[in-house]
């Protein structure tokens, strides 16, 4: 990738540059979906944090878990959810602005002292859109999009993801800069979009 590209991915609507990734292991938990489903999600960030060679665990010491997955059918089901709201400030507003746009998802993320992601929270709204997604693809997908700090707009012309040979899978060019941006000589978090130099230098040198 050139690196005015990588620049964009991390580069927000209002000309900002943020690019951050997790500080401790990843602790998934999904709600909403079946026993059958759950393998699938978590298979797909295993793998996501096995590329970035960020360790997952089975629970965070802070938190219990520090990445949250919603499934629900409407957003109003939101605000039924116990103490969802103490980890979603304003819960009500962002549930109203969700329904005013007619989205499907919604990521919020947590920082910790250093700037490294400390949390998230995934909310997926199974409209007709997203309930025609195969698992598998809508949690690589979700994955992909929690493992870093993206821009709002890095995603909303090209899909992280492809179809190779009937397989979904992460675009190579994707994959490269998530393991560029999980090496530890880099920080934790950057906000000059130099860092994106930095990027594209570890991506050359990646076999």
């Amino acid at each position: 990738m050139e690196t005015a590209d990588i620049e964009a991915l991390f580069t927000r609507g209002d000309g900002s540059f943020l690019c951050a990734r997790w500080g401790r292991p990843i602790v998934p938990v999904v709600f909403g979906v079946s026993d059958e489903t759950l393998p699938v999600l978590k298979g797909a960030f295993e793998a996501v944090a096995q590329l970035a060679d960020h360790p997952m665990a089975e629970t965070d010491v802070e938190l219990g878990a520090n990445l949250m997955v919603f499934f629900c059918r409407d957003w109003d089901e939101l605000p039924e959810v116990p103490h969802l709201d103490r980890l979603v400030p304003d819960l009500g507003p962002v549930v109203a602005r969700l329904e005013e746009a007619e989205a499907n998802q919604y990521r919020i993320f947590r920082f910790d002292e250093a700037g490294a992601i400390r949390a998230a929270f995934v909310f997926l709204r199974m409209d007709a859109e997203l309930s025609a997604v195969p698992a598998e693809t809508l949690a690589l997908s979700q994955a992909v999009q929690t493992i870093l700090l993206w821009s709002d707009r890095a995603f909303t012309e090209t899909a992280p993801l492809i179809l190779h040979e009937e397989t979904v899978m992460l675009r190579p060019e994707i994959a490269a800069v998530i393991r560029a941006a999980y090496d530890p000589v880099l920080p934790a978090t950057a906000t000059d979009p130099s860092h994106a130099l930095r990027l594209a230098a570890r991506i050359g040198d990646l076999p």
